[in-house]
């Protein structure tokens, strides 16, 4: 059994981990959200109230109406959204695992979700409808390099992780591995 690039893999059986939410990125992007949101309402309310709350943050000459109201809502909204950030990060969401058993002739993706009935998203399909492995590759500003499931009667089931793209080297590789281990054909290169 090999571990490498923590995929797992004998020769009946592929698994590759997915992380999810939690990614460095988004606890770097939720602790910034949080302290930069912390600053703006501490010194929208310093500017209502008059006086500093937090001693390193003056809101000497700022007025509440208009500039101190307004840094009271960035305050609150980036609150919020550094809240979703941390939700997500403690839910996992994103989060699970691709795997391809040829001995059990199956193929199981299973992620997590929001709470609530659908937390747990798991797809399973025998191996003999998976008919392709497609590379989708766009460049520009914002690059997407992603591999699908072809399945027949499915729509295409997309194998790679979100916000990250992998170089198209990664990429090629992967989809070819996974492609001679299934013993399908590659769309898309």
């Amino acid at each position: 059994m090999v571990n490498s690039d923590s995929i797992t893999k004998s020769d009946l059986v592929l698994r590759e981990p997915v992380i999810g939410a939690r990614r460095i990125s988004n606890y770097f992007w939720a602790s910034v959200i949080l302290f930069g949101a912390i600053g703006f309402l501490s010194v929208g309310i310093s500017s209502y109230l008059g006086s500093d709350i937090l001693p390193f943050l003056s809101s000497k000459g700022i007025l509440f109406l208009p500039q101190g109201l307004v840094m009271s809502f960035y305050g609150i909204a980036g609150l919020f959204l550094s809240i979703y950030l941390w939700l997500t990060i403690f839910w996992k969401i994103g989060e699970g695992y691709n795997e391809f058993n040829r001995e059990e002739q199956i193929v199981r993706i299973f992620r997590w979700g929001f709470p609530g009935k659908n937390r747990r998203i798991q797809i399973t399909c025998p191996i003999t409808d998976v008919y392709a492995v497609r590379v989708q590759v766009k460049e520009g500003i914002n690059p997407q390099r992603a591999i699908y499931l072809r399945v027949k009667g499915r729509p295409d089931i997309p194998l790679t992780r979100a916000g990250q793209p992998l170089s198209l080297e990664e990429v090629e590789e992967k989809a070819a591995e996974l492609a001679r281990f299934l013993q399908v054909s590659i769309e898309g290169v």
